[in-house]
């Protein structure tokens, strides 16, 4: 077993020996007087191929078996063994006709021969002929009631079948090409929020494992948009042992993965605490950090596998079977910077039986995951749950067929446009084994719009690459939306920006002034395109000034509106961290009206801030205030975006 995939299915014959060997010896084996039928040569080929089968020749009990019944076509208990052989070696088709042959003669011997057929049928997407066999296994009393429970469950699971079938849903996959995908398997992808770089798992060949296979992190970067040639990112994240189900925050600079080593690294390297755990890695310029177990509480003695990190880096989904059974987990970052005690979401989302495969897109507010517990066409199928205004999620949707099959569908994710959704299958035309491929997400299970910032943060004035800290803080609510940090080695920064909230932006490092911007997403039509921006820092000293792009004010009026408390805040956190600062606090008008009106109002307004400051202990002895009208535009005044920078509110430092 691999990490990026639980067991989480019995093996068949080990439910052929629960449901249907134990009660057949009843009157089988040990007691051939009882068999159905009265033939000595039916019984003699019978009781062969019986001894055949224990002892896996299956040729040699196929031929005895099949011997049993042209001796006597009535002959049930031969069909019904027959008919598991064939199971057992996944000739299903063989299997459904032999099966129907034992219903044909007298399924009152042994009615779970009803529940055995429409398993089978119900795998090889045959809903009407197996929602027929489960009722009919139904209609009987004093049946097992685990059977009864999985075969109602089931009778769901075809109605909704036969009615996705007729309403198929649009879909259109398309294989990412010999880039990325190879004669191996490539699976389990995940892409950063300027969809410019693709991380996923291959299992290649590795003659120094135990299986002869072992998995590894491959990544592409988008170039001209097509996908480079995908390289093996090397150590210290890959190993000789297996790494997996890969998540990347939404800038790539942490990824989340999984890996399954011995307790205390015996045999492994990375020190575990049970099967499979989380672990996690940095990316400081092109390199990575040296992997990190998440330790507890998120990783147990149980399997926790298949992360997915949120956009705003404060919460992690993943998979876990503690418990009991596999489900789907979260944990958040709280206030002292430490995962919480993970918890399991609750009904809509998990069921009593397996859910897996989770994805959290980057609007953090629409949830894709993997299930065999809500109705579906079999297997593990694909569901969209979104959350509502309560914080709560709705109810799964699945996402439909042809998306979904009989087969398990998993590793599946969509990208950060919300249009093209990716995931793996073994179908015929690829390059071998799994293959990636992406299509076209139809309408109505896609997420919500999202936007980003991208850039580099650098020192002013020597332009070195910095580190700095980000906030995108929701200006209606106050809330800190995302927390995250320019990457060390290149100052590369990202950040995800949900549509329908407007934000204010905040960068700020120790030295140096913050820097502040503002991002309108809400309304009819907001802005689409990404904010490609870099980010001057200017370290403190005199002379040195900041546009205080989340100050506001009504138009023609001076009283700061309300959300001009979060800049506001972020301005006397500076000036108490660092006591020495004098600034001048600046108003700025566009060139409307006339001169003298503009300067009184700019004027009004550069107090307003001063009186603010004041007013949450910043001595003013600290502090000036003037306004310049519309004397030193920062931009033309014959466009209306011209003059909305123009309308702004400064701070300059005049002394330290």
């Amino acid at each position: 077993m691999y990490i990026s995939k639980p067991a989480i299915t019995k093996p068949k014959y080990i439910i052929f020996l629960i449901i249907f060997i134990i009660p057949l010896l009843i009157y089988g084996q040990g007691d051939n007087h009882n068999l159905s039928t009265s033939s000595k040569k039916a019984k003699n080929a019978y009781i062969k191929g019986e001894e055949f089968y224990r002892v896996r020749n299956i040729k040699e009990a196929e031929k005895y078996f099949i011997k049993a019944t042209e001796e006597d076509p009535e002959f049930f208990e031969a069909y019904m063994l027959l008919a598991d052989l064939y199971e057992q070696t996944e000739k299903y088709e063989e299997a459904i006709k032999v099966y129907n042959k034992a219903i044909g003669t007298n399924p009152d011997i042994f009615p779970g021969v009803y529940y055995l057929t429409a398993n089978i049928e119900f795998s090889q997407a045959k809903y009407n002929d197996a929602l027929m066999h489960y009722k009919k296994f139904l209609d009987y009393e004093h049946i097992n009631d685990d059977n009864a429970r999985s075969a109602q469950k089931n009778i769901k699971n075809c109605e909704f079948a036969i009615e996705a079938m007729k309403n198929p849903v649009p879909f259109d996959p398309i294989n990412l090409d010999s880039n990325i995908n190879t004669s191996f398997n490539e699976y389990f992808p995940c892409i950063t929020a300027d969809n410019q770089t693709l991380l996923f798992t291959r299992l290649i060949p590795d003659k120094n494992s135990y299986s002869g296979k072992q998995e590894d992190f491959y990544m592409s970067n988008k170039v001209n948009g097509k996908w480079e040639k995908a390289i093996n990112i090397g150590k210290p994240i890959n190993t000789v042992f297996n790494e997996g189900a890969p998540s990347l925050s939404a800038d790539g600079n942490i990824l989340i993965f999984a890996a399954c080593e011995s307790v205390g690294g015996y045999g492994g390297g990375r020190n575990g605490y049970g099967r499979c755990d989380l672990f996690f890695s940095k990316r400081t310029g092109d390199n990575w950090t040296n992997p990190r177990n998440m330790g507890t509480p998120i990783n147990t003695s149980n399997w926790e596998s298949q992360p997915s990190y949120s956009s705003d880096g404060k919460t992690l989904y993943f998979v876990s079977n503690q418990g009991g059974g596999y489900n789907i987990w979260k944990t958040y970052v709280g206030n002292d910077g430490y995962w919480t005690e993970p918890e399991k979401l609750e009904y809509p989302i998990n069921t009593n039986d397996s859910e897996g495969s989770v994805f959290i897109h980057p609007d953090n507010q629409t949830l894709y995951f993997s299930s065999d517990g809500h109705a579906g066409m079999g297997g593990m199928d694909i569901f969209i749950s979104r959350l509502d205004s309560t914080g709560n999620w709705g109810v799964p949707v699945n996402l439909g067929y042809p998306i979904n099959t009989q087969n398990d569908e998993s590793g599946f994710m969509v990208g950060p446009d919300g249009k093209k959704a990716y995931f793996s299958s073994d179908r015929e035309g690829g390059f071998g084994g799994l293959d990636m491929y992406f299509f076209e997400l139809y309408e109505q299970v896609r997420p919500k719009k999202v936007n980003y910032m991208k850039g580099i943060v650098f020192n002013s004035n020597t332009k070195e690459k910095l580190e700095a800290k980000f906030e995108l803080i929701d200006l209606q609510t106050g809330e800190v939306c995302v927390k995250s940090r320019s990457n060390a080695g290149n100052g590369e920064f990202l950040v995800c920006l949900p549509a329908g909230r407007n934000y204010a932006l905040n960068v700020s490092k120790d030295g140096f002034l913050f820097y502040s911007e503002n991002f309108t997403l809400t309304g009819e039509n907001p802005q689409t395109d990404p904010y490609l921006k870099d980010v001057p820092l200017q370290p403190i000293k005199v002379g040195e000034s900041v546009v205080l792009k989340n100050i506001f004010f009504e138009t023609d009026k001076y009283s700061l509106k309300e959300e001009s408390e979060i800049e506001l805040q972020k301005l006397i956190d500076l000036l108490n961290k660092n006591p020495e600062i004098k600034i001048e606090i600046s108003g700025h008008t566009d060139n409307i009206s006339n001169e003298e009106y503009n300067k009184k109002l700019s004027h009004k307004r550069a107090k307003s801030v001063y009186d603010y400051l004041i007013e949450n202990g910043i001595s003013k002895e600290r502090l000036t205030f003037l306004g310049y009208g519309f004397s030193k535009p920062i931009d033309t005044n014959e466009t209306e975006e011209g003059r909305a920078n123009n309308r702004r509110t400064e701070f300059k430092v005049f002394e330290i």
